[in-house]
């Protein structure tokens, strides 16, 4: 019974992350960076659970309105002086306040930021660790020179030091290999998104049919995540979340209720509901403000990224769904309706979640 219990325990492994979470509920912070011959004018967008962390008797939800954020102000500063740094060829810039605001919609504070210098340095040195109690936590870091963006870099857990010299831009090669990691990170980051892949698999086939339905996922996904990023197509999350979490159930449900002799519907499922994730991926690429001269490097690059982390899904649960279908059919029969059940509930638990509990 071992592949049994090795399924059973990918799927409890998933289901733990993804129960209480919603589907994009990673904590992200977003710096801008605009160079000019005298300083730098920063903005600094954080979420208000991060700070409150750190600040007794503060709830998130005190720091999202202008009265808590004003009276929380100086802690909350206090906390970024002492984990957000600035140096101009090695000299560190004294970092000011110039104001706090709430982003309700995003759950964030954002603060501006100025520090000031005597000329453009030949390196500007930037150091983030703003919230390490959770190595989740991503910092998105945009550098401008004029209105051009110039560079974006990514503070995470293993990154808190990045360099970047005035006047230079960022390689083409640079954000292929930044983007392809950000959509494999997207994919193990999204349980929703893991589910539905799961959903999609349990019934079984051939390597190259399983890989068939997930790229039928990943093409239809490519061009709402597309429409959504250039501004084109952008319907509301109340809506987009909602959906995703239905579309869980329902392929829990085909899984849960389909016959061997009935035709298999999960290719078009998998395109049908791509499109609805794909406005899912592009809650998190649309609040970053992409390269406008790599654009369409960047969104190729993500894609790529986020089908590497689907192909690994399928080379993960494939050969146990297999092994477990050589050992015992009724084994496997069983296991593909318990997971099925444990699909629907975790589709059913994130829409009463996103409807009701918003």
């Amino acid at each position: 019974m071992k592949p049994l219990r090795t399924l059973m325990a990918v799927l409890l492994v998933f289901v733990s992350v993804a129960m209480p979470a919603l589907a994009h509920d990673t904590p992200f912070s977003y710096v801008d960076l605009h160079l000019s011959s005298t300083g730098v004018e920063a903005t600094l967008e954080a979420p208000a659970a991060d700070f409150a962390h750190y600040l007794p008797k503060v709830e998130p939800d005190m720091l999202l309105t202008n009265t808590g954020a004003e009276a929380n102000k100086t802690l909350m500063f206090a906390l970024l002086k002492e984990r957000f740094h600035l140096s101009a060829d090695d000299n560190l810039l004294t970092m000011e306040l110039r104001g706090v605001t709430t982003a309700k919609e995003r759950k964030n504070v954002r603060f501006d930021l100025a520090f000031a210098w005597k000329g453009l340095p030949k390196t500007l040195t930037v150091q983030s660790r703003l919230f390490p109690y959770d190595p989740r936590h991503t910092t998105y870091l945009n550098i401008y020179e004029g209105k051009p963006l110039q560079q974006q870099l990514i503070f995470d857990a293993k990154t808190e030091r990045l360099n970047y010299v005035p006047g230079s831009h960022q390689a083409i090669s640079t954000v292929i290999k930044q983007f392809i990691i950000e959509g494999i990170h997207h994919i193990f980051i999204g349980p929703d998104h893991i589910l539905f892949i799961v959903g999609l698999l349990l019934l079984g086939g051939t390597l190259r049919q399983l890989l068939k339905i997930v790229t039928a996922f990943t093409v239809a996904h490519s061009i709402t995540l597309a429409l959504a990023t250039l501004n084109i197509l952008s319907p509301s999350p109340r809506l987009i979340e909602p959906t995703i979490a239905l579309s869980i159930v329902f392929v829990g449900v085909h899984s849960l209720l389909h016959k061997e002799e009935k035709r298999d519907f999960r290719l078009l499922f998998a395109f049908g509901f791509g499109f609805i994730h794909g406005f899912g991926f592009a809650s998190v690429l649309h609040e970053l403000e992409l390269p406008r001269q790599a654009l369409g490097w960047s969104l190729f690059s993500f894609n790529v990224g986020v089908e590497m982390g689907q192909m690994c899904i399928v080379l993960l649960v494939t050969p146990i769904l297999a092994a477990l279908h050589r050992y015992s059919e009724k084994a496997a029969h069983k296991t593909v309706l318990a997971s099925s059940i444990i699909v629907i509930l975790a589709g059913g638990f994130w829409f009463v979640q996103r409807v009701f509990m918003a």
